[in-house]
């Protein structure tokens, strides 16, 4: 009986990928015999083309020179940056409003809950709007700038701040950078090993930290590396030099995660209250503080469960950094529309933003879940 269920099963599972596949082959048949009949074929060899536009922003050198590849690629690191920053502001204000929601205290508890459910209930695009306009009011224009130690400057343009020029200083630093990360790693896992074995804890992290600090300033005491430093300067209309942070980036970003964190902190109130209560109770028996509770008690035991819906709250970050749009920050969908006037390609130009948004969007939740079988209970 068994195996005719699972036969069944199988059979069913073929018939609807045949179908699937049937029903995609027609699609592309249609599209290819309407496009030839209108006279268009389709082809990609426009991507090495100048594009003929710039951008606001970019993490790479743009001009209107740049060809169409160049300034793409330009759109798709402007989208994973806002989406990186998005997701680390959304899980640090998701995990403050959750705590504080699942706390015992009478005014943080109101606080939480009327932020999570205003954000709930409110369009991200009208909470953007609305912080976007407000900004812009409040902040005063390029020549007045607020100056901070007349060294960072905000004006309604932008946030400008000083850089490290391309020097042998920062060259080490992007060296020792992910070698601090892969030693912190290596580190705790050893550390980790040596504290089930004698039970005695060993620091990490300050340690790789104070190597690190001691390598760049010997380094520098020496004159062996430079650090020179670019500090922006008004010039004309905008400052010169340094580096900026454009208005409409920092507003998506304050927006988007405003917005998410009031998602994340319904999910980690949620799997803080599926921690067995007796728990807290054994924890606060123990003398432990509630902060105390929440990092070395609760909180390790709630990860298990806030991860894998965490996942999906990621992948709507990412794909609504879309939304910039509207304050005109240039992200991937903002080149492909400007690309789409220009070039009059459509099929090509959309067919290869939904394979970027889909190939990040599948790394993000390959990265979720290998986290999530990092930190799922082993069987005996």
């Amino acid at each position: 009986m068994r195996k005719q269920i699972v036969s069944t099963s199988l059979i069913w599972q073929i018939a609807f990928f045949c179908a699937v596949v049937y029903g995609a082959a027609v699609a592309v048949q249609n599209v290819e015999a309407n496009l030839a009949r209108a006279g268009i074929a389709v082809s990609f060899s426009f991507m090495n083309s100048q594009a003929g536009f710039d951008i606001s922003e970019s993490l790479i050198e743009v001009s209107s020179s740049s060809s169409y590849a160049r300034v793409f690629m330009a759109g798709v690191l402007n989208t994973l940056m806002l989406s990186a920053v998005c997701i680390a502001g959304a899980t640090l204000i998701g995990v403050v409003m959750g705590v504080l929601r699942a706390s015992t205290h009478a005014l943080g508890t109101r606080v939480a809950h009327l932020y999570i459910e205003l954000m709930r209930n409110l369009p991200k695009l009208l909470i953007l709007l609305a912080l976007f306009l407000a900004v812009i009011n409040a902040l005063p224009p390029v020549r007045q700038s607020w100056s901070v130690l007349d060294t960072i400057y905000v004006s309604n343009r932008a946030i400008y701040f000083p850089t490290l020029d391309a020097s042998s200083g920062t060259r080490l630093l992007l060296v020792l950078g992910p070698l601090w990360l892969v030693g912190v790693l290596i580190g705790r896992r050893l550390a980790k090993r040596w504290q089930d074995r004698t039970g005695k804890v060993i620091p990490v992290v300050w340690p790789m930290s104070l190597a690190v600090l001691l390598i760049l300033v010997g380094t520098a005491a020496f004159g062996l590396v430079r650090f020179p430093i670019s500090h922006p300067e008004l010039r004309g209309f905008d400052f010169q030099e340094g580096g900026r942070l454009s208005i409409q980036f920092v507003v998506l970003a304050a927006a988007l995660s405003i917005y998410h964190g009031g998602q994340v902190a319904e999910l980690v109130r949620g799997a803080i209250e599926a921690v067995p209560s007796g728990q807290s109770e054994a924890a606060k028996a123990s003398g432990l503080n509630f902060v105390q509770r929440m990092r070395l008690v609760v909180l390790p035991q709630a990860v298990r469960v806030i991860v894998p819906p965490m996942g999906n709250q990621y992948l709507n970050i990412t794909k609504n950094t879309s939304i910039g749009l509207a304050v005109g920050y240039s992200d991937l969908v903002s080149v492909m529309t400007t690309s789409i006037n220009q070039t009059f390609r459509p099929i090509e130009l959309m067919s290869l933003s939904m394979c970027i948004y889909l190939s990040i969007c599948l790394t993000v939740s390959l990265l979720v879940n290998l986290y999530n079988r990092h930190i799922a209970l082993k069987g005996r």
